[in-house]
């Protein structure tokens, strides 16, 4: 090959490989994290579970942490999408084991419990505690900090961290007209304050 033919393709290549490696690191990171922590699966197993419990949705006296652990206890290959995105599970996974309680605020997913499909179909049941880049299903080491969460209805959405305040006043009154005392709505949405 000739140096110029040689320099031809140095010069066309180049370019390209730059772009290329950039859509190659995209891909190995979502590949790598992405869809761990399936909320659309999480949505399934509550379904699933509203279904073959007279429409009831797990409840537990010992908070929403309990409540989640009733869904592992029945199917423990649920607990992946029970947490959020960076969570191994290793509480649930202990608490199995142990039959202790699961606190609250150690959650990396916020269970609203005491809710059931007679409810507004778009009152968020289920959500992300932090944000992450692009969420589990659009992970990335760049891009906006957003929350997955799922509704009521089944269906999933995805929120920026922009949004959050304004999206956890909605739900506070959501959960208000469904019952619930305002200072318990706000426990669930801090941000709402």
């Amino acid at each position: 090959m000739k140096a110029r033919t040689k320099k031809l393709l140095l010069i066309v290549l180049i370019p390209l490989c730059v772009p290329l490696g950039f859509i190659a690191i995209r891909f190995w990171y979502a590949f790598e994290y992405a869809h761990r922590h399936c909320i659309k699966q999480a949505s399934l197993t509550l379904r699933v579970y509203s279904s073959d419990h007279q429409d009831r949705l797990p409840f537990s006296t010992n908070g929403f942490g309990n409540a989640l652990l009733v869904l592992a206890r029945e199917d423990p290959t649920s607990i992946a999408s029970l947490c959020g995105p960076d969570d191994d599970g290793h509480l649930f996974k202990e608490a199995l084991q142990t039959n202790s309680v699961v606190p609250e605020d150690q959650c990396s997913r916020v269970y609203i419990q005491g809710l059931s499909e007679t409810n507004d179909p778009q009152i968020c049941i289920l959500f992300d505690r932090n944000s992450c880049r692009g969420g589990d299903h659009f992970r990335s080491p760049w891009g906006h900090r957003v929350r997955e969460l799922c509704l009521l209805d089944g269906s999933m959405q995805v929120i920026a961290d922009e949004q959050w305040p304004e999206f956890s006043r909605q739900q506070v009154e959501l959960l208000v007209e469904a019952g619930f005392a305002r200072t318990n709505a706000l426990h669930f949405y801090p941000a709402a304050k």
